[in-house]
């Protein structure tokens, strides 16, 4: 892919954390992901960096919704149920390694585990998706800001809201 210089590889694991994350199942994340590097190879190739990863997120974003009318009301809301502890334990796990949140002994590793879990838990769906695509997939503010339709700026006052209200959850839970 001539003048991209993303690593597909990463890429790839990081739209399906999202697709998984938006969608609460495997095997409809796999699919989705495979859908959008499949649509983005296609039509898009030779962007740059940045661009690339706005369109990748955009396709996936939008095979995700399309994904949701599919499906009818009372079985998403049965499958989010099904799903949400192994969906928060993915996250979890990925916030634990990238805010060091891990400790030694095994005993207070897991107490931390799910004390992290309730703190993600306790935030909305939209703060928990802009935790996920900022901290644990990296996802630059600027990117975010076009994904989002917002300012830098704003993206980084939101940022700034969630990170002080996650912080705020983990002090309720006993982790300072």
């Amino acid at each position: 892919m001539s003048g991209m210089s993303i690593d597909i590889e990463e890429q790839y694991d990081k739209i399906y954390r999202y697709c998984y994350f938006r969608l609460r199942s495997r095997q409809t994340a796999e699919d989705i992901t495979q859908e959008t590097f499949l649509r983005y190879l296609e039509k898009y190739q030779g962007n740059t960096a940045e661009q690339a990863l706005r369109c990748l997120y955009t396709i996936a974003r939008n095979l995700c919704v399309d994904e949701y009318r599919r499906r009818s009301r009372d079985r998403l809301q049965e499958a989010q149920r099904a799903a949400d502890d192994e969906a928060a334990g993915v996250f979890t796990q990925e916030i634990a390694r990238n805010e060091s949140f891990a400790q030694e002994n095994t005993d207070e590793h897991l107490l931390t585990n799910f004390a992290v879990r309730a703190a993600v838990a306790a935030l909305e769906p939209d703060e928990q998706e802009l935790l996920l695509l900022r901290y644990v997939n990296e996802v630059p503010v600027s990117t975010l800001a076009q994904l989002m339709e917002l300012s830098r700026f704003a993206v980084r006052r939101r940022l700034l809201a969630v990170t002080k209200k996650f912080r705020e959850n983990l002090k309720k839970e006993g982790i300072e």
